[in-house]
């Protein structure tokens, strides 16, 4: 018996130590993530590299990056160019980055991260896009700071008195803009008006202050695909004595983010999902 004893408490020691384990995720190959790497630098940078600009900027030796540049070209991930030698993205490559954009959903995965983004900002938060009438808005999602403001889906929105509105007069193409501001009664001439769209294109930032209704104010952010066109606004709303508009402040910085998230995820260019 004293055998079984032993038996039966080694057993359970083995059972403590193993709960005691931190929880692994999912196991990958090592080699995979490291040469992943180098493709990273490429699609960050957009541009042909030499093979120690590469490495350098993948954190590794030139030695150690060639055998994976090697393997890469072989795949059509890769190609290097034959007068400069320098490395860039190949056909492949080129062909699962359409393929990804093609099943993009930017609508569906706005959508998803409208309950987070509501709570993080602290406000009601909205998703628009463009329709034949102008921008609409398709999904509202309500903050833990409630605002009252008819505003449900499928309500439109003003170009010009609206932050959502003027981000899709900033960056939307001036020959639809141009007639539907007018039965609005203003014009992309208007000089104080061009020159907040042209504030907005830089800041990637529209904001209104008691502009459509007394007491409401909002922030807007464009979110842009893979060509670079605008594809979508998210917006916060909340009274004016509450929510601030500083391009600094959380609600701003939040929406920024997400949006630059969103428009990384849908291929869009770094110098527009970056901005």
């Amino acid at each position: 018996m004293p055998d079984a004893t032993r038996l039966l408490n080694d057993a359970r020691f083995s059972l403590d130590a193993a709960d005691d384990e931190p929880t692994r995720g999912p196991r990958g190959i090592q080699s995979v993530e490291v040469g992943g790497q180098l493709l990273k630098v490429l699609a960050r940078t957009g541009r042909r590299m030499a093979l120690k600009d590469l490495a350098r900027e993948a954190e590794m030796t030139a030695a150690k990056a060639h055998p994976y540049l090697v393997s890469f070209c072989k795949l059509g991930l890769m190609e290097q160019d034959r007068a400069s030698g320098h490395y860039g993205l190949g056909p492949l490559a080129i062909q699962m980055g359409l393929i990804s954009l093609q099943q993009a959903d930017p609508v569906r995965m706005a959508i998803a991260e409208l309950p987070a983004l509501a709570q993080a900002v602290g406000y009601t938060v909205s998703v628009a896009m463009w329709s034949g009438q102008g921008p609409i808005i398709i999904r509202v999602e309500e903050g833990p700071t409630h605002v009252y403001v008819a505003m449900r889906h499928g309500t439109p929105a003003s170009l010009r008195h609206t932050a959502t509105g003027k981000i899709f007069a900033a960056f939307g193409d001036p020959a639809r803009i141009a007639p539907l501001l007018q039965a609005e009664g203003h014009s992309l001439d208007e000089p104080a008006f061009a020159q907040e769209l042209e504030a907005i294109r830089a800041s990637h930032l529209s904001v209104v202050e008691n502009q459509l209704l007394s007491g409401v104010s909002a922030l807007a952010v464009p979110v842009f695909d893979g060509f670079g066109q605008l594809v979508l606004a998210i917006a916060a709303i909340g009274p004016s004595v509450t929510l601030t508009l500083d391009p600094a402040g959380l609600p701003a910085q939040k929406l920024q983010a997400q949006a630059r998230q969103l428009s990384q995820r849908l291929g869009a260019p770094n110098t527009l999902a970056e901005a």
